[in-house]
């Protein structure tokens, strides 16, 4: 499933493309994805702007002028691309690589705003996980994001939040931080990431960084800093690798080439002077790969 990361440069690989632009038309090309669609999905969308395009977690959600909020998922598979004339990429890159067969374009966007060229935007789902729902007030409130907990982008996430977040929990630290409740949009991949730069397993029980004395606050302002920094720089990878919508780099590359212990079972471990191997264990039926040597 694409990632907070993933989910951001896509809102940037589409915002020059649908932001301040009117919806023209909308087509549907079957009657679901996830969920159905609203009732009169396309009606309510045509011939409306797009204010803002915004994210919260791994959703994203297109501000409309005197409609509702449109929120997207992209579950599984699910990709946007941008169209204009004979050229086709899908904005962000991908550690999976994302469909262009067309069986698989069930909803498209064509755009229109002063000044630049007419647009098709696609979204193609093969598994057809994703999903778009109305948000009719504010979209904070919608069931989809009411529970979601603090952002992992911005200084508000510090050692002492996470202490609050995390005490009494016997949880291990993994599925914790995996808690969409406690921190929204973190996923299995930069987890893994996040959690060896702070030099703590994921076994670790996450109440541990919450007791009392110094070495618990130094672990969870150190998780706190590595949540915080890793997120940065992968959004920062899919953001530098943006041109314009339509030259969108889609290849995979992407954050991938910096991982340190995701998908490197049996390598050695990156840390200097740390002479260990990564392991990969299965917690909740999920891969977890770290550095038995120097995460504690």
């Amino acid at each position: 499933m694409p990632e907070l990361p993933e989910v951001e440069t896509v809102r940037r690989g589409l915002q020059p493309a649908m932001e301040g632009a009117r919806i023209a038309r909308v087509e549907t090309r079957r009657p679901d994805l996830r969920f159905p669609f609203p009732e009169r999905f396309a009606e309510r969308l045509e011939g409306r702007t797009i204010t803002a395009l915004s994210r919260r977690a791994k959703y994203l959600t297109a501000h409309i002028d005197g409609g509702p909020a449109l929120i997207c998922h992209l579950g599984m598979s699910g990709s946007f691309r941008v169209e204009a004339e004979a050229e086709s990429e899908p904005p962000g890159a991908f550690h999976h690589n994302r469909s262009k067969a067309s069986a698989h374009d069930h909803v498209v966007f064509h755009m229109e705003a002063p000044g630049r060229d007419a647009v098709r935007v696609v979204f193609n789902d093969p598994r057809r996980f994703g999903f778009m729902l109305f948000a009719e007030g504010a979209s904070n409130e919608h069931p989809m994001l009411a529970g979601l907990g603090i952002e992992p982008t911005g200084n508000a996430l510090d050692g002492r939040l996470l202490q609050e977040l995390f005490r009494g929990r016997k949880a291990p630290l993994k599925a914790a931080l995996l808690d969409q409740r406690l921190i929204a949009g973190l996923g299995n991949i930069y987890v893994a990431e996040a959690l060896w730069r702070a030099g703590l397993s994921p076994l670790r029980a996450a109440g541990t960084i919450a007791e009392r004395g110094k070495k618990a606050a130094a672990r969870a302002e150190a998780l706190a800093d590595a949540v915080r920094s890793v997120i940065a720089d992968a959004i920062q990878a899919g953001g530098s690798s943006l041109r314009d919508y339509i030259q969108t780099d889609g290849s995979l590359g992407y954050f991938q080439h910096s991982f340190s212990v995701y998908g490197r079972e049996g390598e050695p471990c990156p840390k200097p002077g740390c002479g260990g191997r990564i392991s990969r264990i299965v917690q909740s039926g999920r891969s977890t790969f770290y550095c038995p040597a120097c995460q504690h």
